[in-house]
C-alpha cells in the first residue's frame, strides 16, 4: 500500500475543507507559516501541497495577494479527488449550493443513457456475465451479505466497459464519484435499496436482450430515483438544471 506523504495529507485536509465550503471562493488562505504550524510540517511541505491544489484548479497564488480559493467553475471536477471533495460538501451545512445536485444528475443524464444504449448494442456474452456477477453481489448485499456500494460501482463500470469505447471508460473514474455518493445515500434506506436493485435488473435485462429502448428507460428511472434521494438527504430543492 502506498504511504501518504506529508504534502498529500495537507492537500487532502485543505481539499476537503474547501470542498465543504469552509473556505469560500475568493477567500484567502492563511500564510505558509501559519499552515505549517497548524499541520506540524515545514513550509516546503505546505508549498508543495498548495502547488497540488493549484494544479487541481482549486487555488491561485499571486504576489502581494496570497493564496485564494478559485470559483467552482475553475476546479478540475473530472479529477476524482476534487469531485469527491465537492460532492462530500452536500453533507455540510456550509457546503455547495443546491444546484450541485441538479448538475450531478444532469451529467448522469448526459452520459449514462447513451452509454447504456451503446452497451445494449455492443455487449458481448462476457460483458453481460460481468454485469450479472456485479448484480448478484448487489442482490447479496441487499440481503445483508456483502457490501452494496462496491458492487453497484462494479455494475456501472461494467456497463461502460461494454461500450468498448476507451473515452467513456476514462470518464468512468469521475462518474464513479458521483455514483458513489448516490449509492451511499440510497443504500441507507432498505426500501430505496430494493427499488434501486429492481431498476438495475431492468437495465441488465435490456442490455442482455440488446433492447436499447428498454435499457435506456430503466437507467433514466434509476437516475431519477437517485436524484430524489440526494435531494431528500441534502434537504434542498434541486435547481432548474436538474429538473
Amino acid at each position: 500500500m502506498r504511504r501518504t506523504s506529508f504534502p498529500d495529507r495537507v492537500v487532502s485536509v485543505l481539499g476537503q475543507e474547501i470542498g465543504a465550503g469552509l473556505h469560500q471562493p475568493g477567500a484567502t488562505l492563511p500564510v505558509e507559516a501559519a499552515l505549517a504550524a497548524r499541520f506540524g510540517v515545514s513550509r516546503v511541505v505546505v508549498r508543495e501541497a498548495i502547488k497540488g491544489l493549484v494544479a487541481k484548479g482549486m487555488l491561485s497564488v499571486r504576489p502581494r495577494i496570497g493564496t485564494r480559493v478559485r470559483e467552482h467553475a475553475a476546479w478540475n471536477l473530472l479529477d476524482p479527488q476534487v469531485l469527491a471533495w465537492r460532492v462530500a460538501g452536500l453533507h455540510s451545512p456550509d457546503g455547495p449550493a443546491a444546484g450541485l445536485i441538479g448538475q450531478l444528475m444532469e451529467l448522469r443524464r448526459i452520459i449514462e443513457p447513451p452509454s447504456v444504449r451503446l452497451a445494449a448494442r455492443r455487449a458481448t456474452a462476457e460483458d453481460v456475465a460481468t454485469m450479472r456477477a456485479a448484480f448478484a453481489a448487489m442482490r447479496e448485499a441487499v440481503a445483508g451479505r456483502g457490501a452494496y456500494v462496491p458492487a453497484d460501482l462494479a455494475f456501472h463500470a461494467a456497463i461502460l466497459a461494454a461500450c468498448h469505447n476507451p473515452f467513456l471508460q476514462q470518464l468512468g473514474s469521475a462518474l464513479s464519484e458521483i455514483l458513489r455518493t448516490s449509492v451511499a445515500i440510497s443504500s441507507r434506506d432498505p426500501q430505496d435499496r430494493a427499488l434501486s436493485l429492481s431498476l438495475h435488473e431492468q437495465v441488465l435485462i435490456g442490455i442482455e436482450h440488446h433492447d436499447e429502448e428498454a435499457a435506456e428507460a430503466a437507467i433514466l428511472r434509476l437516475i431519477g430515483l437517485a436524484g430524489a434521494m440526494l435531494e431528500r438527504v441534502a434537504g434542498r430543492a434541486v435547481g432548474p438544471a436538474g429538473r
